[in-house]
């Protein structure tokens, strides 16, 4: 069965970093898109970043876009997301996704997502 699993989250203070890491199980990542979303509590899930299966094209959401970087390393299966002056704002629950179809954008994130990991929370406070 195709797994992904979220680390990485963790407790920072205003203005820290972390580095996400989507990892794969049981399939091989090279052929996925990988979508990085997040819910904050009480707000609506939104897509934050994705890269596609080739790492060439990536697309941030402009509420992260300067601050976080997505990359990839199909050899190890794994997807990261290196987050940079995080505010409380970016304190969410953070899910990767994977989809065949490539990332395309829409109003709420990015459409398609076949696979979902089960989430890391990240709290931004001091």
């Amino acid at each position: 069965q195709l797994q992904l699993v979220e680390s990485g989250g963790g407790l920072v203070q205003p203005g820290g970093s972390l580095r996400l890491a989507c990892a794969a199980a049981g399939f091989a990542l090279d052929s996925y898109s990988i979508g990085w979303f997040r819910q904050a509590p009480g707000k609506e899930r939104e897509g934050v970043s994705c890269i596609v299966s080739s790492g060439t094209h990536t697309h941030y959401a402009d509420s992260v876009k300067g601050r976080f970087t997505i990359s990839r390393d199909n050899a190890k299966s794994t997807v990261y997301l290196e987050m940079k002056n995080l505010t409380p704002e970016d304190t969410a629950v953070y899910y990767c996704a994977a989809t065949t179809r490539g990332c395309i954008v829409t109003i709420s994130g990015y459409y398609g997502m076949d696979y979902w990991g089960k989430g890391t929370l990240v709290t931004v406070s001091s």
